[in-house]
């Protein structure tokens, strides 16, 4: 989901000092009893992308969940867009709206969360890493993609809830998957017609752009600072020599691409290529357990890591019932929210905890969940995506 260009523009065109005439203070999280006292009656409007019904039942879900437990009424406002949120959000600040707004939690990831913190349009003060279950997140392997959001650093100001990671879908009783780039490179020189990937600007097309460069940069350090002078000819030093050598041997010779992970789970399916990328692990097995995919359908990444993206949700600065959403952002970091969001029979969006230090009985709940045997590599700033969707556009449409 990403931010509308009319939305990035009239943010990046504000420069009114929004963060110092917040006067909303941040419920002490220090004193969670008293946050759950304060949430109890209180009814929190959430703005998450409402696009796939079993993402909606599962938020319907942490509904009844939170309102048995904490008294509180939780509202799905479904959107198309985040920038829908995100310019209501601008809307109440710009008029002087410091408290009591209409959004008090954003389903949020990349652009978004950039363009609102520079902004100072999200809550302060750290409160997610205060928050009860914040312990239980496994920093340890997905610290590099929960502390820093499309290289812009998190500090606390929104809570991680949801992971995924670049991977693609091959059979295991007819594919070896390539574990490198370059093998990648063999591969499709080996089977031409056999690969290809979503025509960018689609999010997964331009993920696997990214991952070559990962991958090909000689100081992959420098993807994660704002892209500076000479950035352009990075891009398309490292970029395009890659592609000129894999294009010919895509599916229809890169003459066309598909526009979809959905594309290219079809074309998985109907043989027409090998290896599908996706950007959720539990594709392979979701589909199997459809029944779309054969039974020895399973997922693969580069043995050196690939890119990872952990989706996050956040409060508003003048968010009317901030108590809620901090109870409810805490509740989606329960074991009991994480094991159901990753069970592939009810959505099979991975976890963010650390499963392994959990108490066996909570372990047993995730048994199920697909991983990934690979690194989970940090998005590039977000200020590089344009870049090398251009860079693209300019060499192959």
């Amino acid at each position: 989901m990403k931010l509308k260009p009319t939305a990035i523009a009239i943010l990046a065109a504000l420069t009114l000092p929004f963060a110092s005439a917040h006067a909303d203070p941040v419920p002490d999280t220090a004193n969670w009893d008293a946050v759950t006292t304060a949430a109890r009656g209180q009814t929190v409007d959430w703005y998450a992308w409402g696009g796939e019904t079993h993402i909606n039942d599962y938020i319907a879900w942490v509904g009844s969940e939170v309102a048995t437990r904490y008294g509180i009424t939780l509202r799905q406002v479904k959107l198309t867009d985040t920038a829908e949120a995100v310019s209501r959000v601008l809307a109440e600040t710009v008029a002087g709206q410091d408290d009591g707004g209409a959004v008090d939690l954003i389903w949020i990831n990349g652009e978004n969360f950039v363009a609102m913190k520079e902004k100072g349009l999200l809550l302060g003060g750290e409160w997610a890493e205060a928050l009860p279950n914040r312990p239980l997140v496994d920093l340890g392997r997905y610290g590099a993609a929960i502390l820093t959001d499309f290289g812009v650093p998190v500090e606390g100001q929104q809570s991680p809830w949801g992971r995924a990671q670049l991977v693609f879908i091959y059979d295991t009783a007819r594919t070896d998957p390539p574990r490198t780039l370059e093998g990648l490179l063999a591969f499709a020189a080996e089977n031409p017609g056999r690969f290809t990937y979503p025509q960018p600007p689609n999010f997964v097309g331009t993920s696997f752009l990214k991952q070559i460069l990962l991958d090909t940069v000689p100081d992959p350090a420098v993807l994660r600072a704002p892209a500076g002078d000479g950035a352009e000819a990075l891009v398309r030093d490292n970029l395009l020599p890659v592609l000129e050598r894999l294009h010919p041997d895509l599916w229809r010779s890169a003459a066309v691409f598909p526009q979809s992970v959905a594309d290219l789970r079809r074309l998985f399916a109907d043989g027409e290529i090998a290896l599908a990328l996706t950007y959720n692990p539990s594709d392979a097995a979701a589909a199997v357990a459809d029944g779309l995919l054969p039974p020895t359908a399973a997922i693969g990444a580069f043995e050196g890591g690939t890119l990872g993206n952990v989706h996050f949700v956040g409060i508003p600065h003048n968010a009317g019932d901030k108590a809620g959403a901090l109870v409810i952002a805490n509740f989606l970091l329960s074991p009991a929210a994480q094991a159901r969001k990753a069970d592939i029979a009810v959505w099979g969006d991975p976890s963010v905890l650390d499963i392994a230090a959990l108490p066996a009985a909570e372990q047993a709940a995730f048994a199920s969940a697909p991983t990934v045997d690979a690194p989970t590599l940090a998005e590039p700033h977000a200020s590089w995506t344009a870049i090398i969707e251009r860079v693209w556009d300019e060499a192959f449409l």
